[in-house]
Formats: C-alpha cells, structure tokens, sequence
C-alpha cells in the first residue's frame, strides 16, 4: 500500500516569489525546474520531493484558501523554526501544541495560502536511529 511520502507539494499564484520564499526558508536551491510551471526541492534526512507548482495547473476543485490534509514536518527545534517561519511572513494557522509523549504539532499558512504542519515525532527519530539518513 502507501510506502512513503513521494512528493509533497503546494500551489502558488506568484511561483518566483515562493520559490525565493522556500528558498530563504529552507537554505537551499531548488533542484529541478520546469519553467513556468514548477520548482522542486530535495529536504531532510530522506530527501523528500517538495514541489511548488504555478496555480494555473491546480486541480479545478483545488481552494485557494488554507484546507484539506496537513503534512507534518519533522523538527528538531519546533519553536525556533515556527518563530523563523512567522519572522519570514507566514502566519499561524494552528499553535505549538503538545499532544501524548512527546508529540508537538504547529502549522502555519505560507504567504501563498498553503498550509506547512510542524511536528516533534519522538516515531521518526527512532526510524531515523534505525535506518539512517539518505
């Protein structure tokens, strides 16, 4: 069945700005370009896909506003990167808020109405203990 997370991605109205925008957040160029339609970058211990594709090839159904499911970053620093992400101009959609055993989720809504979850997982640092990073 689902075997892992392929590609992440979010819908932007103005793709320069929000591929400048990732790009300051995240510390990193994207790797791989389609002009005019969509940038993607390589994150974190997996190298997970996150793609920012021109609003103009979003699904007819697709919202502008913030909605639907949240994918869940892993952080080490949940309070430094939440504080980071409102000081580059997102705002915060839901708080920092501690759940069971060392579970802390936040999210926030990126400047191009797309939602970016944040979380402790204690899970996926033991995965990561087991497997290694890419």
């Amino acid at each position: 069945m689902l075997r892992g997370m392929a590609t992440s991605t979010f819908y932007a109205d103005d793709l320069e700005a929000a591929k400048d925008w990732y790009t300051e957040f995240l510390g990193q160029e994207p790797y791989f370009h389609v002009p005019g339609g969509y940038y993607e970058f390589r994150i974190g211990d997996y190298l997970h896909e996150f793609g920012i594709i021109n609003r103009a090839f979003a699904p007819a159904r697709a919202t502008k506003g913030p909605g639907g499911a949240i994918v869940n970053w892993h952080v080490d620093d949940l309070q430094a990167t939440f504080d980071r992400l409102l000081a580059l101009g997102a705002t915060e959609y839901d708080p920092i808020t501690p759940h069971s055993e060392g579970f802390v989720t936040a999210s926030v809504v990126d400047p191009f109405g797309n939602v970016l979850g944040l979380m402790t997982n204690p899970h996926y640092l033991e995965v990561l203990a087991k497997t290694g990073p890419a």
